[in-house]
């Protein structure tokens, strides 16, 4: 009985809150500093923990990660794993509640005694109730919620593919640092120090920058690649050639950054092919379309397939726009991606909230329970004007008239 109503007090926590009650509830049984989950359910946020700063704030997802691979449903373990940069005791709990399974790791003070298997059980237990409620929970969203993590899982998807290649850029900089035979070392040092700094740096700036605009001159977004790929072949035996570019037409900031993401990643695919000495890279920009081109004088035999471990074609797709890739034996590769400068059209099928923001969603949700601007501002403490801005907005995004057809599209999708 005690154990039930530990569960109930957990699930009936709000969501930011069922780790660290589940965390205070296993105490008394299982004793332990910081409490860590790793639920592949959950797009917005697979990875969390609950503890004591500093510690917990140490523990990061790739300690949970062989834990995760390594762990059975139902058969909890004990025992010894590097979390937060040492080997600490731990327990860890599998579940198959949810389609991908859950881990639950709870990290226990060095020399612990071991955990009782009755304990075990009992966490077993809690855990599986826990993540059944996680299931319940996803399968039974609401749009709006689904919205929201699948707004997360992109971004979060997108932004590790960007800070993949941009470390793989700055990295390969470096390498062509060490291997150059022009510099002495303690040039070499010099330069490679520089290199670093500078990739820091605007590994640091670059999401404010992003953020900040939502449209880039032609010329300028150019110029910003250029400035990255003379960076990356500064030292390098690979000559660098820029077309000219005066186009002062404004270009959506997302399919400018875009740009110049798979422009770089089709870059580092071709300094991997030995007999490359040259590599032009220009834009061309339409009224309807961007098209970014790489040619090289290698052995013209690259595919469509080497470029797709950089999900540059995956990438694309999303944009609605396509690859191509013309490979002349002996000749070289020329690859050009095509970016429509206007937004793709949504399929028919796809969920029509998803173009929503957060704070859309929010407004819309209220919108569709018939209040009045002024209601919608005092339950979101924001402006009535904010809110007018809001709903604008929304019409304009859903492609409906009024906000009676919002609200009807808003219930369908519900």
């Amino acid at each position: 009985m005690a154990a039930l109503t530990a569960g109930y007090d957990v699930i009936r926590q709000p969501l930011g809150q069922i780790l660290p009650r589940l965390s205070a509830v296993l105490a008394e049984a299982v004793p332990h500093l910081a409490a860590a989950e790793l639920s592949t359910h959950c797009a917005h946020s697979p990875f969390k923990v609950a503890g004591e700063a500093p510690f917990a704030t140490r523990i990061g997802a790739a300690d949970l990660e062989p834990l995760f691979l390594a762990g059975v449903p139902g058969r909890p373990w004990q025992g010894a794993a590097t979390i937060a940069g040492a080997e600490r005791p731990v327990v860890a709990v599998m579940s198959d509640a949810t389609p991908r399974g859950a881990l639950l790791v709870l990290v226990r003070e060095a020399g612990a005694l071991p955990v009782e298997e009755g304990a075990l059980a009992v966490v077993q237990a809690l855990w599986s109730l826990v993540t059944s409620h996680f299931d319940r929970l996803a399968t039974e969203a609401t749009p709006g919620a689904l919205a929201r993590s699948r707004a997360a899982a992109d971004t979060r998807a997108r932004v590790i593919a960007e800070l993949s290649e941009r470390h793989s850029a700055a990295l390969t900089g470096l390498l062509g640092v060490l291997r150059s035979r022009n510099l002495d070392d303690a040039a070499a040092r010099a330069t490679a120090t520089e290199l670093a700094v500078t990739a820091l740096m605007e590994l640091r700036t670059e999401t404010d920058r992003d953020k900040a605009v939502a449209e880039e001159r032609a010329d300028e977004a150019f110029g910003r690649l250029a400035d990255s790929l003379r960076a990356l072949l500064r030292h390098s035996r690979v000559q660098l050639e820029l077309g000219p570019l005066d186009s002062v037409r404004g270009v959506a900031a997302d399919v400018a950054h875009a740009a110049r993401a798979i422009v770089r990643a089709v870059v580092l695919t071709v300094l991997e092919q030995e007999t490359t000495t040259r590599v032009r890279v220009g834009w061309q920009i339409t009224e309807q379309e961007l098209r970014a081109t790489v040619r090289d004088d290698g052995p013209g035999t690259m595919s469509v397939c080497e470029l797709g471990s950089a999900r540059i074609a995956d990438r694309l797709e999303v944009l609605g726009g396509r690859l191509e890739v013309d490979a002349v034996p002996g000749w070289g590769t020329t690859v050009t991606a095509v970016v429509p400068l206007a937004t793709p059209a949504a399929p028919a099928s796809a969920d029509p909230l998803s173009s929503l923001g957060a704070r859309e969603l929010e407004v819309l949700a209220r919108l569709a329970l018939g209040h009045r601007n002024r209601v919608i501002a005092q339950e979101l403490h924001i402006s009535e004007s904010t809110v007018k801005f809001h709903v604008a907005k929304i019409l304009t995004k859903l492609g409906v008239a009024s906000r009676g057809e919002a609200a009807a599209l808003f219930h369908a999708a519900a």
